[in-house]
């Protein structure tokens, strides 16, 4: 009888005492034995590659249910393990909006043996649900509470200290955070320009990412409650965060580290449009220089597909949004390569971070006794990211026609071989993710 149902070998191992030329034991879905030596089911031989945990994005829009023409929780997972990732968080500004314990098990249901990687799915704060957050978080199944401060609408839009205050008072669990300030927006409409994408910027200022990240700072030390806030697109505000490590941690996008607006609205026009927008040189440059300093705690993708025809639209009817679960990884690596920031910093920003912070169950490390859940990279292999690689329903990304260098080989979740060169597994196997704050069976 074999002594393991699978075995990594011959590959560098990216374990919590940094790489190692080693071997990985696996026994029903666990990590076993780091060093294995044995009989396995399955042996896979990773000569060459480099065999990291499990990358978990902490920020994704699958779109379903309602918006299914944009992307559904299949086809946005499958993009996900093809890109090298285990695990999601899902946002909740579907239709209708993941605000109930009904709408948070109708979106479980699904999920079931539909998404291809682990998930959680965020319950979206409202005034209406505001004194029921505490219930709601520790649902099986939710990532936690996320409150729009701008950039959304209907019920989801949380922009009042007052009803702020309410929904941080709710729960114990970490509150993500979209902050952008609804009423500085709304004074600046008139600062877009109809046809130019690069007035989005201009209209969604720095100052108003930056009077809603103090707002919400201060709101949270008020409450005693600890925040997360979201793709994070100024040096200011990552400078103003460092200050406040004790409440508050956060995030920011591949997109925001590789995209300048000096050329992106000028090549890619409303495909560069996002909320929070992206901005100049200048910012990324800022936002690396924070991310080297050890501030920003997960990247996440925010990956938010609209169809080629809402994006053909004129600006700024055109929607903000684009994919980035799939690329999440490969843009990282080729950031590595590149020397911008080194494999230790983006294993701590992928999997180790998000475990940290957020408290997941058996994730984020390649330890005994974690889930056998590797995201197994060539760090050498140069590509092109082409459209006939993409799996989200969009059919578009921002970097298409990109050269890389380092690339997703294999994805395994739980000891299962879901993604290997390209190829999928015959089934999707993923499951709910699981939480210390969270009682479970």
């Amino acid at each position: 009888m074999p002594t393991y149902d699978l075995i990594l070998k011959n590959g560098t191992v990216w374990t919590p005492g940094g790489p190692a030329e080693t071997s990985i034991g696996v026994r029903d879905g666990k990590i076993v034995e780091i060093g294995a030596n044995g009989d396995a089911a399955e042996t896979i031989d990773c000569a060459g590659l480099t065999i990291l945990p499990g990358v978990i994005d902490s920020q994704v829009h699958f779109r379903e249910p309602g918006l299914e023409a944009k992307e559904d929780l299949e086809s946005g997972s499958r993009a996900a393990v093809l890109g090298g990732v285990t695990a999601v968080f899902e946002m909740p500004n579907t239709k209708p909006n993941t605000d109930s314990a009904e709408a948070l098990a109708d979106k479980l249901a699904r999920a079931k043996d539909r998404m291809w990687c682990d998930h959680a799915f965020y319950v979206g704060a409202t005034s209406a649900n505001a004194d029921q957050l505490k219930e709601l978080e520790r649902l099986p199944g939710a990532a936690g509470v996320k409150i729009f401060m701008g950039a959304s609408t209907g019920d989801l839009l949380v922009s009042e200290d007052s009803e702020l205050a309410r929904v941080l008072a709710s729960g114990k669990r970490r509150v993500a955070i979209h902050a952008e300030d609804e009423a500085r927006m709304n004074a600046r409409l008139g600062e877009r320009i109809e046809g130019d994408p690069s007035s989005h910027p201009v209209w969604r200022d720095d100052e108003s990412a930056m009077l809603a990240t103090r707002r919400i700072l201060k709101l949270a030390r008020e409450a005693r409650r600890r925040i997360h806030i979201l793709h994070v697109t100024t040096p200011a505000e990552l400078e103003l965060i460092a200050q406040h490590k004790d409440i508050a941690s956060c995030e920011v996008t591949p997109q925001h580290l590789t995209l300048a607006g000096e050329e992106a609205y000028p090549s890619l026009g409303a495909y560069a449009q996002m909320n929070p927008p992206i901005r100049s040189g200048l910012h990324r440059d800022g936002l690396w220089h924070w991310l080297n300093q050890g501030v920003p705690d997960v990247i996440g993708s925010d990956h938010a597909p609209h169809t080629k025809e809402e994006k053909a639209k004129p600006y700024p009817q055109s929607p903000s949004g684009m994919p980035g679960v799939q690329t999440l990884l490969p843009l990282l690596l080729d950031h590595v390569a590149n020397g911008r920031t080194t494999l230790q910093r983006v294993v701590d920003l992928t999997s180790a971070g998000a475990q940290r912070i957020f408290g997941i169950v058996g994730k984020g490390r390649i330890a005994a006794g974690y889930d056998a859940d590797f995201t197994i990279v060539d760090l050498k292999a140069q590509w092109t990211i082409e459209e006939s690689w993409l799996a989200s329903r969009c059919g578009w990304s921002p970097f298409t026609g990109k050269r890389l260098t380092g690339k997703p080989i294999g994805t395994i979740i739980r000891g299962r071989k879901v993604m290997w060169d390209g190829s999928l597994a015959e089934q999707a196997h993923g499951r709910p993710l699981r939480f210390e704050s969270v009682d479970f069976s």
